[in-house]
Formats: C-alpha cells, sequence, structure tokens
C-alpha cells in the first residue's frame, strides 16, 4: 500500500495545525485512490509528529511513503530535520520505499496560485 504524508512544521496554535488536518482531508477526497492512506506530521510543536506519521503508515501497511513538506522554503527543517528523522528511524522503515518530495514552495505551480490568488482579489485567505 502506498501512504501520502503531508509534513509541516507544527505550531502552538491548534487551528493552524486543525488547518492542515484539514488540507490532508481535503487531498484524500481529491486523490481517491491514488494512495491507500493520507496522513499528517508535524515537525515540532504539535503531534503527531514526523516519527508517529511514519509509524502510522507502517502500522497501516504502507510499503512506500511519499512524504511532502508542506514548507514554502527549503530551510533547515527540510534540508538537515526531516531527512535525519528518515535516517534515524532506518531500521523501522527497512524494506519500505520512501520518497521525499519537493517542498511545496518549489512547486512550479506556485506562480500560477499566487498570481491567481491575487488577481481575483482573494490573496487574504483567512484570519491571522
Amino acid at each position: 500500500m502506498h501512504a501520502l504524508l503531508l509534513v509541516a512544521h507544527g505550531s502552538r496554535r491548534q487551528a493552524s495545525n486543525q488547518e492542515v488536518e484539514a488540507l490532508t482531508q481535503r487531498i484524500a477526497a481529491s486523490g481517491g485512490h491514488r494512495f491507500g492512506l493520507y496522513a499528517t506530521a508535524f515537525l515540532e510543536l504539535a503531534s503527531p509528529t514526523i516519527e508517529e506519521g511514519l509509524r502510522h503508515c507502517l502500522t497501516n501497511g504502507a510499503k512506500k511513503i511519499t512524504l511532502v513538506p508542506y514548507f514554502l522554503a527549503a530551510g533547515t527543517h527540510v534540508v538537515n530535520d526531516i531527512p535525519a528523522i528518515i535516517e534515524k528511524m532506518a531500521e523501522e522503515l527497512a524494506g519500505v520505499e520512501v520518497e521525499v518530495e519537493p517542498h511545496v514552495g518549489q512547486s512550479p505551480l506556485m506562480e500560477e496560485l499566487i498570481l491567481s490568488l491575487a488577481a481575483s482579489g482573494r490573496a487574504r485567505l483567512g484570519d491571522p
């Protein structure tokens, strides 16, 4: 089974974490059967942690996990921390393919998304 794990930073503000979890649910609704499992994990300040998210995928039978870093830039968390967590769990993940996609901000769709939001007057996406 192939799992998609959306990884965000995590926030002390619970509503922000719930926003990421709601995004994962919308992705699951849109993605349908492309993945057998859709899950969310956080780097810090919230749970489930990345380790817990990976274990959740394993427990549910994932043989391949695609991890998508929900970050706008390739800072230390994307470049160092996420790969270090995966490396630390190498023994647990033995026999499972873990594929880390580029962070969301690197997507070629980002430019069009920003232009579309700005052009439609919808650049403000919610309460701060």
